[in-house]
């Protein structure tokens, strides 16, 4: 089973807060694949707001997103757009 991991820029202003956590969670389950993201000694699983709000993810922080899986390459690349987008919200 494919494991792939690359470490992502945290981009928009309010970082990795209840919209964009649901936004990552919602993506998340589009693939077959368990996405986990790692900051620091924390970790959360991308299909959980709560966990990735638990996080604490800011602006101008780096996250480790790890994706395993059949579709893994698809989804990290999906997860890399969506922090890319700034979670698709309005900076």
């Amino acid at each position: 089973m494919p494991r792939i991991e690359k470490t992502l820029l945290i981009v928009n202003k309010l970082g990795l807060h209840a919209r964009a956590a649901t936004q990552l969670v919602q993506l998340s389950t589009k693939f077959d694949a368990e996405i986990t993201l790692h900051q620091g000694d924390k970790q959360a699983s991308a299909n959980s707001v709560l966990g990735l709000m638990m996080l604490e993810s800011h602006q101008g922080e780096e996250v480790k997103v790890v994706s395993e899986g059949t579709d893994a390459q698809e989804a990290l690349d999906a997860v890399e757009n969506l922090v890319a987008k700034y979670f698709n919200e309005e900076e």
